[in-house]
C-alpha cells in the first residue's frame, strides 16, 4: 500500500470517528456565524446604522449571491427596502 493511500485511509477513519458525530453541530455553528456576519455587513440595507459600514462596503458585491438565502432564513419574505433587489 502506498503512503498516499495509507494517509487517505487514516484521514477517513479520523473523520468517521472524530468529526462525524459532531458534524450537525459544526454546521449549525457555521450557519450562525455566517448569519451574524451577514447582519453586520448588511445592516445598512436593513435600515440600521452600522459603525463598520465603511469597512464592509467593499464586501457587498461578494455577499449579494448569498443575500436572498439569508433574508429567507431570517424570516423576511421579501428583500428589505433600500435598493437591494433580489426577489
Amino acid at each position: 500500500m502506498s503512503l498516499l493511500r495509507r494517509l487517505r485511509t487514516v484521514l477517513r477513519i479520523y473523520e468517521e470517528i472524530g468529526v462525524a458525530p459532531y458534524r450537525r453541530e459544526i454546521l449549525r455553528a457555521q450557519a450562525r456565524q455566517r448569519d451574524a456576519f451577514m447582519v453586520a455587513t448588511m445592516a445598512d440595507a436593513l435600515g440600521v446604522p452600522s459603525p463598520v459600514e465603511l469597512y464592509t462596503l467593499e464586501l457587498l458585491p461578494y455577499l449579494m449571491e448569498d443575500f436572498h438565502a439569508w433574508h429567507r432564513r431570517a424570516g423576511l419574505e421579501r428583500a428589505p427596502e433600500g435598493g437591494w433587489r433580489c426577489c
